[in-house]
């Protein structure tokens, strides 16, 4: 089965700039499509940025657009999602997520087109 950890979180001031990172394990990224959501208290997961297994297409929810990139590095089977320009709406619990099937462009956004989740990794961002 997949196992995916994500790591990276933390605390950061607004305009600030994490990454984190989604590690698998039991098998590799390589036939993956992976998704980050986010999901803030009393609130609804939220869909922020999806690759596919090729890495060259992506797809960005309007919000975090032109300021967060998700890639990923099939030889460490791990997918990233580099953070500028953070903002305190940003805070949440980030999750990577990854199936088979997850598809491409917004069909990606859809959280019933992931089989497998991560746990979760903490980013508050301080005004």
């Amino acid at each position: 089965q997949v196992q995916l950890a994500e790591s990276g979180g933390g605390l950061v001031q607004a305009g600030g700039s994490l990454r984190l990172s989604c590690a698998a394990s039991g098998r590799t990224f390589s036939s993956l499509g992976v998704g980050w959501f986010r999901q803030a208290p009393g609130t609804e997961r939220e869909f922020v940025a999806a690759i596919r297994w090729s890495g060259y297409s992506t797809f960005y929810a309007d919000s975090v657009k032109d300021r967060f990139t998700i890639s990923r590095d099939n030889a460490k089977n791990t997918v990233y999602l580099q953070m500028n320009i953070l903002k305190p709406g940003d805070t949440a619990v980030y999750i990577c997520a990854a199936d088979y099937r997850a598809g491409w462009g917004p069909i990606s956004a859809r959280p019933d087109r992931y089989t497998y989740w991560g746990q979760g990794t903490q980013v508050t961002v301080s005004s």
